[in-house]
């Protein structure tokens, strides 16, 4: 039988061809949650976690569809090239590489955080998505038929001229102080661009679910949300 060394985090584990790293952090969680949940035996709904694990789940959710785990798409060198960076980057880094930071921008309220979710997604919304190797300007619908009509170049609207610029903004100063220098991508909703913003979503909106609220989007895929992700794990951690 063919060994290779598989590398996960700081640990080093040599094991056999067929290991599989989804799997295992499947197990290790389950255990976790097993371990340090409060629950009744046999029933999900009374499944909870401490306030300092309630999010690890969600950190867990995001990992397993990294590019740190699945390697479909990228070549043997970039998964290597992903996983050296991970190891080497402080904790702020490592976590941005693995949870993405997203920001909203809009005209009803001041640039803020927003759920890494497809429900984040407006028509009429500018989201910044940084994720270390790679920032996301991605504009909504409605603000990408202003711009290319030419809006911002209008004295009137100096309000929407200042929205389009803030994230750019606040990309160029990330872009600057970080090495190595990630990948700049500005795109619009609907356009072929988009996916490097969608492929980090939950997708908690798909083709085959409930229709999103009115201006957002929805996400081809079949990967599972992270809604029904927690129903599994409860299920499995209260056994």
């Amino acid at each position: 039988m063919s060994f290779r060394t598989v590398v996960l985090g700081p640990k080093v584990y040599e094991t056999a061809a067929e290991f599989d790293p989804i799997r295992w952090l499947d197990k290790a969680l389950i255990s976790l949650c097993s371990r340090f949940g409060d629950f009744q035996k046999d029933s999900p709904p009374t499944f909870s976690l401490s306030a300092r694990l309630s999010i690890f789940p969600q950190f867990m959710f995001h990992l397993r569809r990294s590019q740190f785990v699945q390697v479909f798409n990228n070549s043997p060198d970039e998964t290597a090239y992903f996983r050296l960076i991970l190891n080497r980057e402080n904790v702020t880094n490592s976590v941005v590489m693995i949870q993405p930071s997203l920001i909203s921008y809009s005209f009803h309220a001041r640039p803020e955080p927003a759920l890494l979710d497809v429900a984040a997604i407006a028509a009429d919304r500018i989201l910044l998505l940084d994720s270390y190797f790679t920032v996301v300007i991605f504009h909504g619908a409605t603000i990408a038929q202003w711009r290319k009509a030419g809006y911002h170049n209008q004295p009137e609207h100096l309000a929407f001229a200042q929205l389009l610029q803030a994230p750019h903004d606040d990309a160029d100063a990330i872009v600057k102080d970080r090495f190595s220098v990630p990948r700049l991508v500005i795109c619009d909703q609907h356009g072929s661009q988009a996916r490097f913003l969608l492929a980090k979503l939950n997708p908690s909106a798909t083709y085959n679910s409930d229709a999103p609220l009115s201006g957002g989007d929805v996400l081809f895929t079949d990967d599972v949300s992270f809604e029904v992700f927690m129903d599994h794990l409860q299920r499995l951690a209260v056994q």
